[in-house]
């Protein structure tokens, strides 16, 4: 009996099949091509659901703002002007009663005295805030409606060395300040008032735990 050498053996066996080999390469580019694909529509949908929530979230707010203004005031009553014909969103803007209106703000004169911040705390119990003065007009306005014998906080503070701010974070501008003659004059009155002296309406440095009465400034509503 012939033997048969190994090398015949080898020589004779028949190649590996390919066919697997190459199904299983495009299987794993398929899946790598799904999976990708999968991730970026997953990323996509991500982006897009973020803008939508982004949306309510800003129309909720409007709304939520609003409704909270209202709940806020406490009033039975505004009084409201036409707009500028113009202004097509806006038809009316309004002030509650009482408040007198000024530009695009309301103004209320508190009643009682308080502190500072007990002033600041009953005007934001009414969603306002301390009068806060921009130019001469308003200053001009607000002084005729005030007791020239009374003094009045005024949104204006010192938090620290003479860096005043007002409670609306509006810049303070030097500008448009109108102190009395020789105010602010201490470190230790870091709160503002205004009233009259025989020089006129002004604004001077007092303490802050001192009771005054004061004057609470809000936005006007739109409807």
């Amino acid at each position: 009996m012939n033997k048969l050498d190994s090398s015949d053996m080898d020589a004779d066996s028949p190649p590996a099949p390919q066919k697997k080999t190459m199904s299983h390469e495009i299987f794993h580019r398929f899946s790598k091509v799904l999976l990708t694909s999968i991730i970026i529509f997953l990323l996509l949908l991500k982006i897009v659901f973020s803008i939508a929530l982004i949306t309510m979230f800003k129309k909720h707010s409007e709304v939520l703002d609003e409704k909270a203004i209202t709940k806020e005031l406490n009033y039975t009553e505004l009084g409201c002007t036409k707009q500028h014909p113009l202004l097509k969103d806006k038809v009316w803007s309004c002030c509650p009663k009482d408040w007198k209106p000024f530009s695009s703000h309301c103004y209320f004169t508190a009643t009682g005295s308080a502190s500072w911040s007990g002033s600041e705390e009953k005007c934001s119990n009414m969603g306002a805030h301390l009068m806060v003065i921009h130019n001469q007009e308003e200053q001009d306005f607000i002084t005729k409606i005030l007791n020239p014998k009374a003094a009045y906080f005024i949104g204006l503070s010192d938090a620290g060395h003479r860096q005043w701010q007002w409670v609306d974070q509006t810049p303070y501008n030097e500008s448009a300040t109108f102190w009395h003659p020789g105010d602010p004059s201490s470190d230790n009155e870091q709160c503002v008032i205004i009233n009259h002296r025989d020089t006129g309406w002004g604004w001077n440095d007092v303490l802050c735990s001192g009771k005054q009465k004061s004057v609470c400034q809000m936005k006007k509503i739109y409807l």
